[in-house]
């Protein structure tokens, strides 16, 4: 202790001194040592401050490290890339990668409706059109009537899409999807030829970015037919990668005797559906500015001319014959052609827009025109080949009691049912002003691949009768179109294995696009961009553990149910719908938790395609599975349709689930076999329990076949939206379901009468002998005494008989009998 002269002392060459120091020092001498305690505490905070500093200064330093790592590992995103990821929308698509749709949201928001007027022209216009087009005639002569091209034309069968303010028909995306499939069950030809005007356009594309004069110029002419319309993008060195624009060049430059400002163009385009008739091409060019001559309005890049045919250098007219199919297909070519800036679609501020405009007006095209092809097909088979099976007899019984037939004409039907399930879901979306690119591009892949499927079916069960062509065969040309539809706008093998998900990841994953923009900011941004990207990192994480954990509890419950249900239970529709709704959840949570585990590829998923096109397949089931059961709650109460509907949901679920499963066992990269482990635990926790999904058994295939066979409300519904002539036309597939009913009957007859063992009455008599001649009928081919032009020239002989004729003449004996 000091004394108190000691510290009066001390305390008096203290006051000469000022600061805290001082104070400090003052109050300890006065014994105050509440301030040392103080003083003790502040320096424990610092120190914990300095350590709790030194700990973010070095997961800072690490959140960087990784961020520069990513952006290191992830190839740059082109511009091109760029505008796709804000192009469209997003809605359902998003709800399957985030693993949690919802059926009850997809019902009440999407609804597919056709008002009065649409249903008037599908009945009157488009079955007149029907009429007026013999497809076998279409077929060998390559070309329409001039009465069934100025029909399309006075009826606006080209303007159905351009609204009514511009002399358009202004329908509903539904009201075309149905125009294009019932066209589709009389000539695949006319489905092409209507589609084209009324999806790329060029019409759509007018009426959403075309300047005042272009609108006012070419929407009037595009309605009422005066001008036929056609698109040209694709190259010979640019195919699938079509907005490559390889071979299309034009550079911005002054007309040299006016000085007004173009563009001087060189393009090679071919596989231009109506180009050879078209009066309008729409021109995607990759357009330079190496003289800064824009002047800031717009900018390089993809970009639309419109030019008329007759345009100075421009070239259409040469066909290609794409398989057997009439509709007019060929090349659009020019060298050095002059395009002024007023024909510029949009005008010159739309110069390099080109790309935003494709993306959005793609979803039509793809999602809507080329599915409704596909249905046309599953109801025209379900429909024909349905009665066809039941009036053509082998061994004395109809094929449709034969087990193979019964195996490929339920394929059909359910392929059919989730065909129709899915374009109606698709149309509802694009009429509420959605462009879905994922979605969109998952029913081109897999409707057309269905509809292929379909045919191919029904191909196997008529046989004979479906590969002599003629009048009578309403498959055959079908069955040459089909791969036309595979291949356009987007080859089905890239589109599977390539864009699907390597777009889906991208822009529907629920946290992945923010994280993208985040490694493509400058270094000037890097400490904002960090920030955005461990914030998405986290939300990824945190949404693969969620997805995990619910992807083992959803797979436990559904083995569960699964093994519980009794094989019936699909007759109550309510628990129709909840049990595979239930699985649907399950198979999206598993689908969501893959979808997660790519990013452990990081940008070595771009080459991993055969992973994504499993994934595609996993998608796709999933979202055609909801479809089919909104298809159901919508079309509840027709007779038959849970067993068709549960035919259809167990093949989609096994689908989904083998997709996965592949997927799981080959999953690539240096991580592939962690990434393989955590899948098989979340989707599959229980090993080949877990996997419990497995195709239709025969009792339930031989009863949607029998449905399919006979007079039932499941026919019904597949023949609303196909074309059946006017009494007393000779029309094979009318024909054929006019006499399905007669024939069935009269097996019903006969049936009875070896059962009661007795002689039939007159009327029994009558009927059989009815359906007798029926089925003696429809069984014939067509027979042609020339089957080529030069056949049918008088003197004609053909050169084999040519050849036989020379050897006999060196014969002694030139028949048998006189040889004997």
């Amino acid at each position: 202790m000091l004394s108190n002269s000691t510290r009066r002392t001390t305390t008096s060459l203290l006051r000469t001194t000022r600061g805290p120091a001082s104070s400090h020092l003052t109050s300890i001498i006065n014994g105050d040592t509440s301030s040392l305690n103080a003083s003790s505490s502040n320096g424990r905070n610092h120190h914990q401050l300095e350590q709790r500093r030194t700990l973010l200064g070095l997961v800072h330093a690490i959140d960087k490290r990784v961020y520069r790592w990513a952006k290191g590992v992830l190839p740059p995103i082109s511009k091109t890339e760029n505008i796709a990821l804000g192009c469209g929308t997003i809605g359902f698509d998003r709800d399957i990668f985030s693993g949690n749709p919802s059926l009850q949201h997809l019902i009440t928001t999407y609804q597919p409706r056709i008002t009065p007027e649409e249903e008037s022209f599908l009945q009157n216009q488009v079955h007149t059109l029907c009429t007026l087009l013999n497809d076998h005639d279409v077929v060998t002569n390559k070309d329409f009537s001039k009465e069934a091209w100025d029909y399309m034309r006075d009826e606006k069968f080209f303007g159905m899409k351009i609204p009514k303010e511009w002399g358009g028909l202004g329908f509903s995306t539904e009201a075309v999807s149905r125009v294009l499939a019932k066209l589709a069950t009389q000539c695949f030809d006319a489905n092409a030829t209507v589609a084209v005007p009324n999806s790329l356009g060029p019409g759509e594309l007018l009426v959403r970015y075309g300047t005042d004069e272009q609108k006012e110029y070419f929407l009037p002419r595009l309605a009422n037919g005066t001008l036929i319309p056609c698109f040209g993008l694709t190259g010979p060195h640019s195919g699938s990668d079509a907005t490559s624009l390889i071979g299309s060049n034009c550079v911005v430059s002054k007309h040299p005797t006016t000085g007004e400002l173009g563009v001087v163009a060189s393009f090679k385009k071919r596989y231009i559906t109506l180009a050879p008739v078209a009066g309008v091409v729409g021109l995607g060019l990759n357009l330079s500015d190496p003289n800064g001559l824009l002047g800031g309005v717009g900018e390089e890049g993809f970009t639309v001319a419109l030019l008329e045919r007759g345009h100075e250098g421009l070239r259409m007219g040469p066909r290609h014959i794409p398989l057997n199919a009439a509709f007019m297909n060929g090349t659009v070519e020019g060298e050095d052609v002059w395009i002024p800036m007023t024909s510029i679609l949009g005008g010159q501020e739309r110069c390099g827009f080109g790309w935003n405009m494709f993306v959005e007006c793609l979803a039509e095209g793809r999602g809507v025109s080329l599915p409704a092809g596909s249905i046309g097909a599953a109801r025209s088979v379900v429909a024909g080949v349905g009665a066809y099976s039941r009036v053509r007899k082998q061994f004395r019984v109809p094929i449709a009691e034969f087990g193979g037939i019964q195996e490929a004409m339920a394929k059909a039907g359910s392929d059919g049912l989730i065909t129709i399930a899915g374009g109606d879901v698709m149309n509802a979306i694009v009429d509420n002003h959605e462009a879905p690119m994922v979605i969109s591009s998952v029913m081109k892949q897999n409707c057309t691949e269905r509809g292929r499927r379909i045919v191919e079916c029904g191909m196997d069960i008529a046989a004979g009768s479906a590969i002599c062509r003629g009048d009578k065969n309403y498959m055959g040309n079908a069955y040459m179109s089909l791969p036309i539809a595979i291949t356009v706008e987007g080859a089905n093998i890239m589109t599977r294995s390539f864009q699907i998900i390597g777009q889906g990841l991208t822009r529907c994953h629920p946290h992945m696009a923010d994280l993208l923009k985040a490694l493509q900011l400058p270094p000037s941004e890097e400490k904002h961009a960090v920030k955005i990207f461990v914030k998405q990192f986290h939300k990824i994480v945190g949404h693969g553990v969620t997805n995990f954990f619910g992807s083992v509890s959803r797979g436990i419950g559904a083995t569960f149910s699964s093994a519980t249900r009794s094989k019936t239970a699909y007759k109550n529709g309510d628990d129709l719908l909840a049990y595979h709704e239930k699985q649907l959840l399950r198979l999206s949570a598993n689908f969501a938790l893959t979808a997660d585990l790519c990013f452990t590829l990081g940008g070595r998923l771009k080459f991993e395609e055969l992973l994504m096109g499993r994934l595609a397949d996993a998608l796709g089931a999933i979202y055609l599975g909801y479809a089919t059961l909104h298809h159901y709650h919508r079309r509840r109460g027709i007779e038959g349709l849970e067993a068709l509907t549960e035919h259809a949901m167990l093949r989609l679920e096994r689908e989904a689930q083998e997709a996965l499963y592949a997927a799981s066992e080959n999953f690539p990269g240096p991580l592939g076999p962690i990434a393989s482990t955590v899948m098989k635990m979340g989707c599959f926790p229980l090993g080949g329990l877990t996997r419990p999904y497995a195709d239709p058994s025969d009792t339930l295939t031989k009863e949607v076949s029998r449905l399919l066979t006979t007079p039932s409300e499941i026919r019904d519904m597949f023949q609303e939206g196909i074309y059946s002539a006017p009494d007393g036309t000779v029309h094979q597939m009318t024909d054929l379901i006019n006499a399905l009913p007669i024939c069935v009957e009269a097996d019903k007859v006969a049936t009875t009468l070896r059962r009661e063992k007795r002689e039939p009455t007159a009327e029994e008599t009558n009927l059989i002998a009815k359906a007798d001649a029926l089925r003696d009928a429809l069984i014939q081919v067509d027979v042609f005494e020339h089957a080529t032009a030069a056949e049918a020239q008088p003197g004609y002989v053909r050169p084999a008989l040519q050849g036989t004729e020379e050897r006999f003449a060196n014969l002694d004996k030139t028949v048998f009998r006189e040889a004997a």
